[in-house]
Protein backbone atom coordinates (compact mmCIF):
# COMPACT_ATOMS: atom_id res chain seq x y z
CA UNK A 1 0.00 0.00 0.00
CA UNK A 2 1.82 3.46 -0.84
CA UNK A 3 2.44 5.75 1.92
CA UNK A 4 -0.33 8.84 2.04
CA UNK A 5 -0.49 11.55 4.07
CA UNK A 6 -2.91 12.19 6.89
CA UNK A 7 -4.73 14.99 4.60
CA UNK A 8 -5.89 12.28 1.84
CA UNK A 9 -9.08 11.33 3.50
CA UNK A 10 -10.15 14.79 4.41
CA UNK A 11 -8.87 15.97 0.90
CA UNK A 12 -10.77 13.27 -0.85
CA UNK A 13 -13.85 14.33 1.24
CA UNK A 14 -13.45 18.27 -0.24
CA UNK A 15 -12.50 17.80 -3.54
CA UNK A 16 -15.34 15.12 -3.77
CA UNK A 17 -17.75 18.30 -2.60
CA UNK A 18 -16.27 20.71 -5.73
CA UNK A 19 -17.17 17.87 -8.41
CA UNK A 20 -20.73 19.32 -8.85
CA UNK A 21 -21.53 22.40 -6.43
CA UNK A 22 -19.11 25.11 -8.56
CA UNK A 23 -21.59 24.89 -11.65
CA UNK A 24 -24.81 22.76 -10.72
CA UNK A 25 -25.54 25.78 -7.98
CA UNK A 26 -25.29 28.06 -10.76
CA UNK A 27 -29.09 27.60 -12.74
CA UNK A 28 -31.00 28.28 -9.93
CA UNK A 29 -30.19 31.65 -9.96
CA UNK A 30 -29.45 32.40 -13.23
CA UNK A 31 -32.38 35.12 -13.30
CA UNK A 32 -30.40 37.25 -10.61
CA UNK A 33 -27.17 36.67 -12.54
CA UNK A 34 -28.81 38.27 -15.39
CA UNK A 35 -30.27 41.13 -13.81
CA UNK A 36 -27.03 41.75 -12.21
CA UNK A 37 -25.18 41.53 -15.85
CA UNK A 38 -27.75 43.20 -17.81
CA UNK A 39 -28.04 40.83 -20.55
CA UNK A 40 -31.43 38.48 -20.92
CA UNK A 41 -31.74 35.06 -18.73
CA UNK A 42 -32.08 33.06 -21.87
CA UNK A 43 -28.38 33.83 -23.20
CA UNK A 44 -26.80 32.09 -19.90
CA UNK A 45 -28.57 28.91 -20.50
CA UNK A 46 -25.45 27.21 -21.82
CA UNK A 47 -23.56 27.42 -19.12
CA UNK A 48 -25.19 24.48 -17.59
CA UNK A 49 -23.92 22.76 -20.83
CA UNK A 50 -20.37 24.40 -21.20
CA UNK A 51 -19.27 22.16 -18.47
CA UNK A 52 -20.76 19.41 -19.90
CA UNK A 53 -18.61 19.88 -23.07
CA UNK A 54 -15.38 20.23 -21.13
CA UNK A 55 -15.99 17.02 -19.51
CA UNK A 56 -16.08 15.18 -22.96
CA UNK A 57 -12.86 17.20 -24.25
CA UNK A 58 -10.40 17.36 -21.60
CA UNK A 59 -11.26 13.71 -20.15
CA UNK A 60 -8.81 11.78 -22.47
CA UNK A 61 -6.29 14.11 -21.42
CA UNK A 62 -6.62 13.23 -17.61
CA UNK A 63 -4.33 10.67 -17.68
CA UNK A 64 -1.40 11.73 -19.22
CA UNK A 65 -1.69 15.00 -17.24
CA UNK A 66 -1.26 12.06 -13.99
CA UNK A 67 1.61 10.43 -16.21
CA UNK A 68 3.76 13.83 -16.75
CA UNK A 69 3.40 15.58 -12.92
CA UNK A 70 1.72 12.54 -11.02
CA UNK A 71 -1.89 12.41 -9.50
CA UNK A 72 -1.80 14.39 -6.48
CA UNK A 73 0.10 17.10 -8.17
CA UNK A 74 -2.50 17.10 -11.17
CA UNK A 75 -5.17 17.72 -8.21
CA UNK A 76 -3.54 20.35 -6.79
CA UNK A 77 -3.20 21.75 -10.01
CA UNK A 78 -6.45 21.65 -11.38
CA UNK A 79 -8.13 22.81 -7.67
CA UNK A 80 -5.68 26.08 -8.74
CA UNK A 81 -7.27 26.52 -11.64
CA UNK A 82 -10.86 26.04 -10.89
CA UNK A 83 -10.61 28.48 -7.85
CA UNK A 84 -8.89 31.19 -10.40
CA UNK A 85 -12.03 30.28 -12.80
CA UNK A 86 -14.53 30.53 -10.27
CA UNK A 87 -13.57 34.08 -9.46
CA UNK A 88 -13.21 35.35 -12.66
CA UNK A 89 -16.90 34.60 -13.09
CA UNK A 90 -18.26 37.51 -10.93
CA UNK A 91 -16.24 39.93 -13.62
CA UNK A 92 -18.03 40.52 -16.62
CA UNK A 93 -20.08 38.22 -19.27
CA UNK A 94 -17.02 37.23 -21.39
CA UNK A 95 -15.19 35.63 -18.17
CA UNK A 96 -18.32 34.03 -16.68
CA UNK A 97 -18.30 31.48 -19.55
CA UNK A 98 -14.67 31.53 -19.23
CA UNK A 99 -14.61 30.97 -16.08
CA UNK A 100 -17.32 28.00 -16.66
CA UNK A 101 -14.97 26.49 -19.21
CA UNK A 102 -12.63 26.63 -16.74
CA UNK A 103 -14.25 25.30 -13.54
CA UNK A 104 -15.43 22.27 -16.09
CA UNK A 105 -11.97 21.45 -17.37
CA UNK A 106 -10.62 20.96 -13.92
CA UNK A 107 -13.97 18.84 -12.73
CA UNK A 108 -12.83 16.49 -15.51
CA UNK A 109 -9.72 15.95 -14.79
CA UNK A 110 -10.56 15.34 -11.00
CA UNK A 111 -13.79 13.01 -12.41
CA UNK A 112 -11.64 10.87 -14.21
CA UNK A 113 -8.36 10.64 -11.73
CA UNK A 114 -10.42 9.82 -8.47
CA UNK A 115 -11.09 6.45 -9.52
CA UNK A 116 -7.65 5.95 -9.94
CA UNK A 117 -6.65 7.76 -6.57
CA UNK A 118 -8.95 4.75 -4.79
CA UNK A 119 -7.55 1.96 -6.80
CA UNK A 120 -3.95 3.62 -5.69
CA UNK A 121 -4.03 4.18 -2.07
CA UNK A 122 -7.02 1.58 -1.04
CA UNK A 123 -7.10 -1.29 -3.57
CA UNK A 124 -9.35 -3.85 -1.45
CA UNK A 125 -11.33 -1.48 0.06
CA UNK A 126 -12.46 0.05 -3.79
CA UNK A 127 -16.07 -0.03 -2.78
CA UNK A 128 -15.94 1.71 0.51
CA UNK A 129 -13.90 4.43 -0.26
CA UNK A 130 -15.81 4.80 -3.57
CA UNK A 131 -18.92 4.94 -1.58
CA UNK A 132 -16.53 7.99 0.44
CA UNK A 133 -16.31 10.41 -2.42
CA UNK A 134 -19.56 9.40 -4.41
CA UNK A 135 -21.48 10.38 -0.86
CA UNK A 136 -19.53 13.64 -0.09
CA UNK A 137 -20.46 14.85 -3.82
CA UNK A 138 -24.15 14.43 -3.60
CA UNK A 139 -24.43 15.47 0.35
CA UNK A 140 -22.36 18.64 -1.15
CA UNK A 141 -24.95 19.39 -4.29
CA UNK A 142 -27.85 18.95 -2.19
CA UNK A 143 -26.66 21.16 0.60
CA UNK A 144 -25.55 23.43 -1.65
CA UNK A 145 -28.27 23.56 -4.07
CA UNK A 146 -30.79 24.06 -1.25
CA UNK A 147 -28.69 27.47 0.14
CA UNK A 148 -27.74 28.99 -3.17
CA UNK A 149 -30.94 30.70 -3.44
CA UNK A 150 -31.42 32.65 0.59
CA UNK A 151 -27.82 33.24 0.40
CA UNK A 152 -28.26 35.19 -2.89
CA UNK A 153 -31.60 37.10 -1.96
CA UNK A 154 -29.62 37.89 1.96
CA UNK A 155 -26.77 39.25 0.02
CA UNK A 156 -26.11 38.83 -4.03
CA UNK A 157 -25.37 36.65 -6.87
CA UNK A 158 -21.80 37.54 -6.63
CA UNK A 159 -21.45 37.23 -3.26
CA UNK A 160 -22.75 33.15 -3.88
CA UNK A 161 -19.89 32.58 -6.01
CA UNK A 162 -17.35 34.10 -4.17
CA UNK A 163 -18.50 31.50 -1.44
CA UNK A 164 -17.93 28.83 -3.26
CA UNK A 165 -14.33 30.23 -4.59
CA UNK A 166 -13.73 30.03 -0.70
CA UNK A 167 -14.74 26.43 -0.94
CA UNK A 168 -12.32 25.69 -3.45
CA UNK A 169 -9.49 27.32 -2.24
CA UNK A 170 -9.92 25.68 1.06
CA UNK A 171 -10.12 22.02 -0.83
CA UNK A 172 -6.89 23.20 -2.53
CA UNK A 173 -5.02 23.83 0.91
CA UNK A 174 -6.42 21.12 2.44
CA UNK A 175 -5.26 18.68 -0.20
CA UNK A 176 -2.01 20.33 -1.06
CA UNK A 177 0.01 18.61 1.45
CA UNK A 178 -0.89 15.53 -0.63
CA UNK A 179 1.78 15.99 -2.85
CA UNK A 180 4.69 15.39 -0.25
CA UNK A 181 3.58 11.55 -1.28
CA UNK A 182 3.33 12.21 -5.16
CA UNK A 183 2.56 9.41 -7.59
CA UNK A 184 3.22 9.60 -11.16
CA UNK A 185 0.95 7.22 -12.97
CA UNK A 186 3.59 4.88 -14.75
CA UNK A 187 3.39 2.45 -17.75
CA UNK A 188 4.86 -0.69 -17.83
CA UNK A 189 6.65 -2.68 -20.97
CA UNK A 190 3.87 -4.50 -20.82
CA UNK A 191 1.26 -1.84 -21.02
CA UNK A 192 2.84 -0.29 -23.32
CA UNK A 193 2.06 -2.80 -25.83
CA UNK A 194 -1.52 -3.64 -24.57
CA UNK A 195 -3.94 -2.13 -26.70
CA UNK A 196 -5.68 1.16 -25.96
CA UNK A 197 -8.86 1.35 -24.43
CA UNK A 198 -10.31 2.55 -27.51
CA UNK A 199 -9.65 -0.56 -29.51
CA UNK A 200 -11.59 -2.55 -26.55
CA UNK A 201 -15.43 -3.49 -27.70
CA UNK A 202 -16.22 -3.76 -23.98
CA UNK A 203 -14.82 -0.39 -23.17
CA UNK A 204 -16.72 1.56 -25.81
CA UNK A 205 -19.89 -0.70 -24.62
CA UNK A 206 -19.23 0.77 -20.51
CA UNK A 207 -18.45 4.44 -22.40
CA UNK A 208 -21.84 3.65 -24.41
CA UNK A 209 -23.39 2.58 -20.37
CA UNK A 210 -21.99 5.66 -18.89
CA UNK A 211 -23.05 8.19 -21.72
CA UNK A 212 -26.67 7.05 -21.90
CA UNK A 213 -26.72 7.44 -17.57
CA UNK A 214 -25.36 11.06 -17.71
CA UNK A 215 -27.74 11.60 -20.63
CA UNK A 216 -31.10 10.31 -18.32
CA UNK A 217 -29.59 12.46 -15.55
CA UNK A 218 -29.15 15.25 -17.11
CA UNK A 219 -32.32 15.49 -19.11
CA UNK A 220 -34.41 14.05 -16.37
CA UNK A 221 -32.97 17.24 -14.12
CA UNK A 222 -33.51 19.89 -16.87
CA UNK A 223 -36.99 18.45 -18.16
CA UNK A 224 -39.26 16.83 -15.59
CA UNK A 225 -39.97 19.99 -14.14
CA UNK A 226 -41.10 20.93 -17.02
CA UNK A 227 -43.75 18.42 -18.04
CA UNK A 228 -44.75 18.68 -14.84
CA UNK A 229 -45.59 22.03 -14.81
CA UNK A 230 -47.33 21.73 -18.57
CA UNK A 231 -49.04 18.78 -17.12
CA UNK A 232 -50.63 21.03 -14.66
CA UNK A 233 -48.47 21.39 -11.51
CA UNK A 234 -46.88 24.62 -10.05
CA UNK A 235 -43.67 26.03 -10.50
CA UNK A 236 -43.03 25.52 -6.94
CA UNK A 237 -44.06 22.11 -6.79
CA UNK A 238 -42.69 20.81 -9.65
CA UNK A 239 -38.69 22.40 -8.43
CA UNK A 240 -39.19 20.53 -5.27
CA UNK A 241 -40.11 17.24 -7.21
CA UNK A 242 -36.64 17.83 -8.42
CA UNK A 243 -35.40 18.16 -5.42
CA UNK A 244 -36.81 14.25 -4.44
CA UNK A 245 -35.05 13.69 -8.16
CA UNK A 246 -31.48 14.72 -6.81
CA UNK A 247 -31.82 13.48 -3.14
CA UNK A 248 -32.60 9.85 -3.89
CA UNK A 249 -29.52 9.28 -4.75
CA UNK A 250 -27.71 10.51 -1.60
CA UNK A 251 -28.79 6.93 0.46
CA UNK A 252 -28.22 5.14 -2.67
CA UNK A 253 -24.40 6.41 -3.14
CA UNK A 254 -23.86 5.59 0.77
CA UNK A 255 -23.99 1.92 0.18
CA UNK A 256 -24.29 0.67 -3.41
CA UNK A 257 -19.88 1.09 -3.78
CA UNK A 258 -19.37 -0.97 -0.75
CA UNK A 259 -22.34 -3.53 -2.01
CA UNK A 260 -21.42 -3.90 -5.59
CA UNK A 261 -17.45 -4.53 -4.53
CA UNK A 262 -18.74 -7.18 -2.55
CA UNK A 263 -21.07 -8.98 -4.42
CA UNK A 264 -20.65 -12.05 -7.11
CA UNK A 265 -21.11 -10.76 -11.01
CA UNK A 266 -24.35 -12.60 -11.16
CA UNK A 267 -26.09 -10.59 -7.98
CA UNK A 268 -24.18 -7.51 -9.20
CA UNK A 269 -26.13 -7.83 -12.33
CA UNK A 270 -29.54 -8.71 -10.70
CA UNK A 271 -29.28 -5.77 -8.64
CA UNK A 272 -28.30 -3.02 -11.05
CA UNK A 273 -30.63 -4.81 -13.37
CA UNK A 274 -33.07 -3.90 -11.14
CA UNK A 275 -32.28 -0.24 -10.68
CA UNK A 276 -32.41 -0.08 -14.64
CA UNK A 277 -35.93 -1.41 -14.79
CA UNK A 278 -36.58 1.26 -12.47
CA UNK A 279 -35.65 3.62 -14.51
CA UNK A 280 -37.71 1.82 -17.74
CA UNK A 281 -40.61 1.94 -15.98
CA UNK A 282 -40.76 5.53 -14.68
CA UNK A 283 -40.02 6.38 -18.25
CA UNK A 284 -42.48 4.20 -20.03
CA UNK A 285 -44.87 6.02 -17.02
CA UNK A 286 -44.01 9.49 -18.98
CA UNK A 287 -46.40 8.43 -21.48
CA UNK A 288 -49.45 8.67 -19.51
CA UNK A 289 -49.08 12.35 -18.08
CA UNK A 290 -51.75 13.52 -15.58
CA UNK A 291 -52.00 16.66 -13.18
CA UNK A 292 -51.35 14.88 -9.69
CA UNK A 293 -48.70 15.17 -7.47
CA UNK A 294 -48.81 11.63 -6.51
CA UNK A 295 -47.84 10.46 -10.43
CA UNK A 296 -44.80 12.84 -10.86
CA UNK A 297 -43.44 12.17 -6.93
CA UNK A 298 -43.52 8.66 -8.41
CA UNK A 299 -41.91 9.13 -11.59
CA UNK A 300 -39.28 11.52 -10.28
CA UNK A 301 -38.80 8.61 -7.36
CA UNK A 302 -38.14 6.19 -9.84
CA UNK A 303 -35.99 7.77 -12.50
CA UNK A 304 -34.18 9.38 -10.25
CA UNK A 305 -33.48 6.46 -8.16
CA UNK A 306 -32.39 4.81 -10.92
CA UNK A 307 -29.80 7.36 -12.56
CA UNK A 308 -28.93 7.85 -8.90
CA UNK A 309 -27.65 4.11 -7.88
CA UNK A 310 -26.17 3.52 -11.64
CA UNK A 311 -23.50 6.92 -11.22
CA UNK A 312 -22.00 5.36 -8.31
CA UNK A 313 -21.89 2.22 -9.90
CA UNK A 314 -20.20 3.15 -13.20
CA UNK A 315 -17.65 5.07 -10.62
CA UNK A 316 -16.79 1.45 -8.44
CA UNK A 317 -16.96 -0.25 -12.27
CA UNK A 318 -13.49 1.46 -13.29
CA UNK A 319 -11.75 0.58 -10.43
CA UNK A 320 -13.30 -2.98 -10.37
CA UNK A 321 -12.78 -3.58 -13.91
CA UNK A 322 -9.05 -2.71 -14.10
CA UNK A 323 -5.80 -3.81 -12.56
CA UNK A 324 -3.74 -1.03 -11.79
CA UNK A 325 -4.13 3.28 -11.49
CA UNK A 326 -3.27 3.76 -14.81
CA UNK A 327 -5.58 1.56 -16.15
CA UNK A 328 -8.26 2.83 -14.06
CA UNK A 329 -7.51 6.41 -15.52
CA UNK A 330 -7.45 5.01 -18.97
CA UNK A 331 -10.36 3.56 -18.72
CA UNK A 332 -11.69 6.74 -17.05
CA UNK A 333 -11.18 8.86 -19.55
CA UNK A 334 -12.24 7.41 -22.59
CA UNK A 335 -15.76 6.29 -20.61
CA UNK A 336 -16.42 10.09 -19.52
CA UNK A 337 -15.41 11.54 -22.72
CA UNK A 338 -17.40 9.96 -24.65
CA UNK A 339 -20.37 9.58 -22.05
CA UNK A 340 -20.30 13.28 -20.96
CA UNK A 341 -20.44 13.74 -24.76
CA UNK A 342 -24.13 12.30 -24.96
CA UNK A 343 -24.89 14.20 -21.76
CA UNK A 344 -24.31 17.36 -23.34
CA UNK A 345 -26.64 17.07 -26.26
CA UNK A 346 -29.45 15.03 -24.31
CA UNK A 347 -30.92 17.77 -23.00
CA UNK A 348 -30.79 19.90 -25.74
CA UNK A 349 -31.99 17.07 -28.13
CA UNK A 350 -34.70 15.85 -26.04
CA UNK A 351 -36.48 19.91 -25.79
CA UNK A 352 -35.53 19.97 -29.51
CA UNK A 353 -38.20 17.35 -30.29
CA UNK A 354 -40.75 18.61 -28.42
CA UNK A 355 -40.41 22.00 -30.73
CA UNK A 356 -40.50 19.99 -33.70
CA UNK A 357 -43.89 17.76 -32.97
CA UNK A 358 -45.24 19.68 -30.25
CA UNK A 359 -45.33 16.96 -27.79
CA UNK A 360 -42.78 14.85 -25.14
CA UNK A 361 -44.25 11.70 -26.96
CA UNK A 362 -41.32 11.11 -29.21
CA UNK A 363 -38.93 12.55 -27.09
CA UNK A 364 -39.72 10.16 -24.65
CA UNK A 365 -40.22 7.15 -26.50
CA UNK A 366 -36.12 7.94 -27.71
CA UNK A 367 -35.47 7.98 -24.02
CA UNK A 368 -36.86 4.71 -23.50
CA UNK A 369 -35.13 2.95 -26.05
CA UNK A 370 -31.82 4.78 -24.42
CA UNK A 371 -32.89 3.13 -21.34
CA UNK A 372 -33.16 -0.33 -22.76
CA UNK A 373 -29.78 0.31 -24.55
CA UNK A 374 -28.38 0.81 -21.14
CA UNK A 375 -29.57 -2.06 -19.57
CA UNK A 376 -28.25 -4.35 -22.46
CA UNK A 377 -24.75 -2.44 -22.45
CA UNK A 378 -24.49 -2.93 -18.68
CA UNK A 379 -25.85 -6.27 -18.46
CA UNK A 380 -22.66 -7.32 -21.09
CA UNK A 381 -19.96 -5.18 -19.49
CA UNK A 382 -20.56 -7.93 -16.55
CA UNK A 383 -19.83 -10.58 -18.09
CA UNK A 384 -16.47 -9.99 -18.19
CA UNK A 385 -14.48 -10.18 -14.94
CA UNK A 386 -11.87 -6.69 -16.07
CA UNK A 387 -11.49 -4.80 -19.31
CA UNK A 388 -7.73 -4.24 -19.27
Amino acid sequence: MLKKSKFLIPGIILVAAMLRIPFTTIPSILTEVAAGLNVPVSSLGTLTTIPLLMFALVSSFAPKLAQRIGIEWSFSLVLFLMAVGSFIRTLSVPTLYLGTAMIGAGIAVLNVLMPSIVTAYFPHKIGQYTTLYTTSMGISAAVASSLAVPITQASSWKILILVLTVLICLSFVVWLPNVKFNHKLSVNSKQKTTSSFWKNKVAWVLLIFGGFQSMLFYTGLTWLPTMASNAGLSHATAGTLSGVYSLISLPLSMFLPNLVAHVSAKLRRTIMGGFCLLGIIGIAALFFQQASFGYWLLINCLIGASVGALFPYLMTTFSLKTTDPHKTAKLSGMAQTGGYLLAAVGPFLFGYGFEIFHSWTFSIACLLLASIAMTACMLYVERFDKIG
